[in-house]
């Protein structure tokens, strides 16, 4: 029996300081689209795929027609943030300490192409970082188990030897159906409460509290 085991992060609001970026690129895409979207709602989407997110903030009576051009918009405002994407305090130091224990680190998340290049170059960890499952490699995102069991495959690891990392509800609700162990975090800027309701084991601050409370962690739990 293999004793490899994988710590699978999610990207956005978990490794990096992105989740308002998009929460300001979807309200403007949405309002030149004539949409007028609280940025509350939009908070609270971040972390689905385009099209679910889309689903999930508009009426189902709407024209249809227009979510390619909403979600074109959303592509176009957000890229202009590539160059300058901030990772989150210590996020390639948790990795490299992960990795350096024998953890397989491996990143699942709906970000794909362009976007996924620009928040790895943000993170700066391509050095322990095994792969990583985008929206492209899975029929449905999260919170469908998809990304997350697409992510164990590629390291080769059954999900009891797996932990996930997320910012969002939908990143532990994937968990919970995959079932890895289910760890967030709070600087995607969604509640405690929200987190844990939704399966979270354990709550952190931000990447740097995570790696301060290593040792006392569900990752000692698995050495």
């Amino acid at each position: 029996m293999t004793t490899k085991r994988a710590a699978i992060f999610d990207v956005d609001g978990t490794l990096v300081d992105s989740n308002h970026l998009h929460v300001v690129t979807w309200w403007e895409a949405f309002r030149q689209a004539g949409h007028h979207v609280p940025m509350r709602d939009i908070h609270r989407a971040i972390g689905l795929s385009s099209g679910d997110l889309i689903d999930h903030l508009l009426d189902d009576d709407r024209d249809r027609d227009g979510d390619e051009q909403i979600t074109a918009a959303h592509h176009t405002l957000y890229a202009t943030y590539f160059d300058r994407l901030p990772s989150l305090n210590r996020s390639a130091d948790l990795l490299r300490v992960l990795a350096v224990r024998g953890w397989e680190i491996v990143l699942a998340t709906s970000a794909g192409g362009a976007e996924l290049a620009a928040l790895r170059k943000a993170i700066d960890a391509d050095d322990v970082i095994g792969g990583a499952a985008s929206s492209d490699d899975v029929a449905d995102s999260k919170p469908a188990p998809d990304p997350v069991a697409e992510a164990r495959e590629l390291v080769g690891v059954a999900s009891e030897r797996a932990v996930f990392i997320g910012d969002t509800v939908w990143d532990m609700k994937a968990a919970v159906r995959d079932g890895v162990i289910p760890v967030a975090v709070l600087s995607g800027g969604i509640p405690r409460a929200d987190l844990e309701s939704a399966g979270a084991r354990e709550v952190y601050r931000d990447p740097a509290d995570l790696l301060e409370h290593l040792d006392t962690s569900v990752f000692a739990d698995r050495e």
